[in-house]
């Protein structure tokens, strides 16, 4: 388990995390959510103990980062997937990491095929694309085969099959019972990606809930597919609903699937479709951090 418990850090006058506090739980895919510069990074940089913080705790199952003997068998990261050595094989890359805590070849070479670089074990890195690197990176954070796992950004550079492959990969690390936390600020991917997410806004933490909380809570209206448009649309407004006119139904708000269903078999009317619309996590996103983006673009009327 993960435990951030009000942590912060300052440089100089400016505060990058701001008194930060959640917890990551383990079978589940976390996703940590932010704009660039929201203190995403730092954070993951002090859990690892590669940054300390001015105040406050980063625990990884109780303790901090840096009293865990042999580490690489608790915690897997990837933060930076260029921060290889270019001489080095990929092979030597992994197996470098692995002599201080106890891990062979062997493992280096399994884990190497389990991401896809088996057939470039022995080529120096300095070659590698940045879609290699990344899958590289992943293989670094799965050869102690950790319990935790922290990933930064882990799809830049990877193709579409990429993606779903890593996508499969921390969900299906997540039904094995390890904690996976994924920081992203891509809203798409982590729409498929996460179970529960962490959102976070000039360092400082703006909510914490399952998918399934955010959908209700930015629930958005009720399609009502229906061949008696005007007359339902009247009953409707009625009974205290507001009701707008699509192209494919009635957009309906006040009312409940259901109790759109009871009105209009009360009524007479014929109804062949309900769909409960919710906002897309991009939506709820942008919602969430309307007051906390940094740096935002105007539009001008004119570039000349």
């Amino acid at each position: 388990m993960i435990q951030l418990i009000e942590l912060t850090k300052r440089y100089g006058p400016t505060t990058a995390v701001d008194g930060l506090t959640f917890t990551v739980r383990p079978g589940r895919v976390t996703g940590f959510l932010g704009a660039n510069g929201s203190g995403k990074s730092t954070t993951l940089r002090m859990l690892l103990g590669l940054d300390a913080p001015t105040s406050g705790r980063a625990l990884i199952d109780g303790r901090p980062y840096a009293t865990i003997p042999r580490p690489l068998h608790h915690v897997g990261a990837l933060l930076d997937a260029s921060g290889v050595h270019g001489g080095r094989t990929a092979l030597d890359h992994l197996h470098c990491l692995g002599r201080a805590n106890g891990i062979g070849r062997v493992r280096a070479a399994r884990v190497l095929a389990e991401v896809g670089l088996a057939s470039v074990a022995n080529r120096r890195v300095r070659g590698f694309s940045l879609g290699m690197k990344q899958r590289l990176g992943v293989a670094a954070a799965l050869l102690g085969d950790p319990t935790v796992l922290l990933f930064d950004e882990p799809v830049n550079g990877l193709d579409p099959e990429g993606i779903r492959w890593l996508r499969d990969l921390v969900r299906g690390l997540a039904r094995e019972g390890r904690t996976v936390l994924v920081s992203s600020h891509l809203m798409s991917e982590m729409a498929l990606t996460a179970d529960h997410v962490v959102v976070i806004g000039r360092g400082r933490l703006i909510t914490e809930a399952s998918m399934a909380e955010l959908t209700e809570r930015f629930h958005r209206d009720v399609l009502v597919t229906t061949p008696d448009r005007d007359d339902l649309a009247r009953a409707l407004r009625a009974a205290g609903a507001e009701v707008h006119t699509e192209p494919d139904g009635l957009s309906v708000t006040g009312l409940s699937p259901g109790e759109i269903g009871d009105l209009a078999r009360a009524r007479g009317h014929a109804v062949h479709g309900l769909t409960q619309r919710s906002a897309s996590l991009e939506d709820a996103y942008l919602q969430l951090t309307e007051h906390s983006t940094e740096f935002r673009a105007t539009r001008q009327e004119s570039y000349r």
